[in-house]
């Protein structure tokens, strides 16, 4: 299948990579570009472990701190396999999504003790903080990076929707499938994902397509990428 890519740059690629060695064709489209926010060394004196809910916040935490032994709690697979490459030597991984980190840390850390350091991103909706404060953490929160929407649908993705040259396209998050649906309207071209399949991690990402006439929105059996890959 020929399948546009709507991921940062980055994460785009690892996903092209995988795509091609399944047998299909990705056409790179990133509707959001990441960008680390400048800061001085991470205070994380008292903290009993950190939480990174993508690879770009572990690269951004990362960035920040030179403490690698503290457990860190990450997301997926693959956002553990970047936590090991930067050094951190206890990792944790969820089955995807950030509410699936929960059980991990219940399982792991005590709540009344333990004082939680969450590497956010700009636009995040809080959710992961509100559920670990009701089960009793103390939470910090720091803002580490952002990731930008871009301004118009790129070349690729409306190049390859007004040549009827795309089967599909992959959506990792809900709000890459509401600049997506924003985007491809403003172009004009909401008519030629008609007969395309919609391929999202989460069923909020695919009520972020609903006013696109795509012939199927399929979900993920598991909020990761191989659950997205499972999808193909």
């Amino acid at each position: 299948m020929r399948l546009i890519v709507t991921r940062p740059r980055s994460d785009g690629e690892r996903t092209q990579a995988a795509l091609l060695e399944a047998g299909h064709r990705a056409i790179l489209a990133p509707l959001l570009e990441i960008h680390r926010l400048p800061g001085p060394r991470l205070a994380l004196a008292g903290v009993s472990a950190l939480i990174a809910t993508s690879a770009n916040a572990v690269e951004a935490l990362a960035a920040r701190t030179q403490s690698r032994d503290l457990p860190l709690f990450v997301v997926g697979p693959h956002s553990a396999a970047v936590a090991r490459e930067a050094g951190f030597s206890t990792v944790y991984s969820g089955n995807g999504g950030a509410d699936g980190l929960v059980p991990h840390i219940l399982q792991r850390l005590p709540p009344a003790t333990s004082v939680l350091f969450h590497a956010a991103p700009a636009q995040s909706a809080g959710t992961l903080e509100l559920e670990l404060s009701h089960h009793g953490y103390q939470l910090r929160r720091e803002i580490l990076y952002e990731a930008r929407a871009v301004g118009t649908l790129p070349h690729a993705a409306a190049d390859s929707l007004s040549a009827g040259a795309a089967d599909g396209a992959l959506f990792y998050s809900p709000r890459s499938a509401r600049i997506f649906a924003r985007l491809v309207t403003a172009a004009g071209l909401a008519p030629r994902c008609r007969g395309l399949q919609a391929f999202c991690i989460s069923a909020k990402a695919a009520q972020g397509l609903a006013h696109l006439p795509f012939a199927e929105r399929r979900i993920a059996p598991q909020s990761d990428h191989g659950g997205m890959m499972a999808l193909l």
